[in-house]
């Protein structure tokens, strides 16, 4: 789909040809079609990056320019479920206007769409393009916001005290519970990763066109150009924090999964030494040679049973007394 916004703030969206593109202060590109990048291209005789191009890690590749005209990609956030995923994005800023080539749908682009549609006043190529970079760096502000939230909230449910009731804190229980803690804190985690690689590219846009387009560009937009990037620095900052939260709390739930594991361990071993004796005892016992005292007497039964229960209780009072049960 190609959209198009020109310097009085109309969005006009054009499927196939026809219509002036040179005067448009904003081509949006989602998704488009080989006719449409051919239109985008003749237009203002450049070439339009595709998917793989945009996809590539090299600052080179991301950061470039050709004949004054500005090439950026950067990774962003587009919709999907609740994680979301990161899509490769491009930004072509030439003299008087700006293209924009993505390939998913992104809250950041039609907010400022709409932003520039009822603007009171013409806007230029120059603030579109950091109206973009101001309204992705906030979305993805809170997201990082949204994890801290639910990060705070499985810190809660991971050292809360146990419930009394022995039902709900059977191991069977626990496990799972804590497994699905695990799971979901892994995700905030996948979410953190993809805001990172996100400020990474945005920071690096942002010191890309204040120093290739000074002076054209303006001052007000030069210092919110320069907003961007401290923000960015004071959230990567809050993001490292973040980081190590995470791993805090993988390793409380994996250890408190193991210390769970360890009780029932535990159990089993005084069980096993426990019932050690009285087969001792009951295997003496058993054995069917004619000559042993004790099959004449008289109480021999009794004083079996009562030698296999008290070699059975004594090891579990030892056990208690070392406090180790």
């Amino acid at each position: 789909m190609l959209k198009k916004v020109d310097k009085a703030g109309d969005t006009t969206d054009e499927a196939g040809a026809g219509g002036s593109l040179e005067r448009a202060v904003w081509i949006d590109l989602c998704s488009p079609t080989d006719a449409e990048i051919e239109r985008v291209e003749k237009a203002f005789d450049i070439a339009i990056p595709n998917r793989a191009h945009l996809a590539e890690i090299e600052a080179s590749s991301r950061l470039r320019a050709d004949r004054g005209r500005l090439i950026m990609s950067a990774p962003l956030i587009a919709r999907q479920g609740e994680v979301g995923m990161l899509s490769p994005t491009g930004f072509l800023l030439l003299e008087s206007t700006l293209v924009t080539i993505r390939f998913a749908e992104m809250a950041a682009f039609d907010a400022v769409h709409e932003a520039v549609t009822k603007a009171d006043k013409p806007t230029s190529a120059r603030e579109v393009f950091v109206r973009l970079l101001e309204d992705i760096v906030d979305r993805s502000a809170d997201r990082l916001e949204r994890v801290a939230e639910e990060l705070t909230k499985a810190s809660h449910d991971i050292f809360a005290e146990p419930e009394k009731d022995s039902k709900k804190h059977r191991l069977a229980h626990e496990t799972r519970r804590l497994r699905a803690l695990m799971i979901s804190i892994g995700r905030q985690s996948e979410q953190m990763v993809k805001v990172r690689h996100a400020f990474l590219a945005i920071g690096r846009i942002a010191s890309f066109v204040t120093d290739r387009c000074e002076p054209r560009i303006e001052d007000d937009l030069r210092e919110r150009l320069a907003s961007i990037r401290h923000d960015i620095e004071s959230l990567d900052e809050f993001e490292s924090s973040l980081t190590g939260r995470v791993q805090l709390l993988l390793d409380a739930a994996t250890g408190f999964i193991s210390i769970e594991q360890n009780e029932v361990v535990k159990v089993l071993t005084v069980v096993s030494v426990a019932g050690v004796p009285p087969v001792l005892i009951a295997g003496v016992y058993g054995m069917n040679f004619q000559h042993m005292p004790e099959l004449a007497w008289k109480y021999g039964y009794p004083y079996a049973i009562v030698a296999m229960v008290a070699s059975t209780v004594l090891p579990v009072l030892w056990f208690k007394w070392r406090d180790w049960l």
